[in-house]
């Protein structure tokens, strides 16, 4: 066990669609497409298909506009999953890093992030070109997040420079690829459980908070309210472990 006044875990990494935010990005940006790009998201992230399959495919759809991009910024913000901003800001003030990896459009999720007080050069997504009207040109194609096993890839780069442990929380199956570089994947399941996912994670929250992260990365015995809220949902049964982190439920919970 860490001391008490040392975080648990030294980084922790977010996932951004249904994860940090309610929004599904490129669903959001659909609209006439919705169902067609809801569907090929959806076998994305349970691993039916994969991604580099689909990801071009629904930006072509789309052709996002600079424009809507930033809207969809917004929508970010304004759909922060609760207890999110509370979460982020406790970590960084016990001193985890914190950092986001999606699979999202970078201009949108950097929005988020600056939001909640990453720092730009801690966000990870995908890159887009528009012309000087702000149509959409491309997208970085060369981006390991538009491609299975990406974000593993990502968090091997990043790894020189994380304190460890590291935490990755996400939803989808993109997230579970990056299990095997990580030391906990927890599989945040409040906004969209995906049983493929849920059924490979070390621990599985299904509260519509954050709030349970807080005790997950930071250990027993601190304070906050965002905290106390995290705890009670672990006492509630809205957290779930594994045999993999049977050490950490015990130090949570006192078995």
């Amino acid at each position: 066990m860490a001391p008490a006044d040392k975080p648990v875990f030294g980084t922790v990494i977010f996932d951004c669609d249904s994860t940090l935010s309610t929004v599904e990005g490129i669903e959001a940006l659909s609209a006439d497409h919705q169902a067609e790009v809801e569907a090929m998201t959806n076998a994305a992230m349970r691993g039916e298909s994969r991604l580099e399959e689909v990801y071009a495919r629904r930006l072509e759809l789309v052709r996002p506009t600079r424009s809507a991009v930033e809207a969809l910024g917004r929508r970010y913000i304004a759909g922060m999953v609760p207890d999110a901003r509370e979460v982020v800001a406790a970590l960084q003030d016990a001193g985890v890093a914190v950092r986001v990896l999606s699979g999202g459009l970078l201009p949108a999720v950097r929005m988020l992030a600056v939001e909640l007080g990453i720092a730009t050069p801690d966000v990870a997504a995908v890159a887009l070109r528009f012309d000087d009207d702000g149509a959409f040109l491309a997208f970085d194609a060369d981006s390991p997040l538009a491609r299975a096993g990406g974000k593993a890839e990502v968090v091997r780069r990043w790894l020189p420079t994380l304190p460890r442990p590291i935490m990755l929380i996400g939803d989808g199956e993109t997230d579970l690829e990056a299990k095997p570089v990580v030391d906990l994947f927890v599989a945040f399941a409040g906004v969209a459980e995906r049983e493929p996912v849920t059924g490979k994670a070390d621990v599985v929250v299904r509260s519509a908070s954050l709030a349970p992260v807080l005790p997950l990365a930071l250990g027993a015995g601190r304070h906050g309210d965002a905290y106390g809220r995290g705890r009670a949902f672990i006492e509630e049964g809205a957290v779930t472990f594994t045999s993999r982190s049977a050490d950490l439920q015990a130090a949570l919970t006192g078995g």
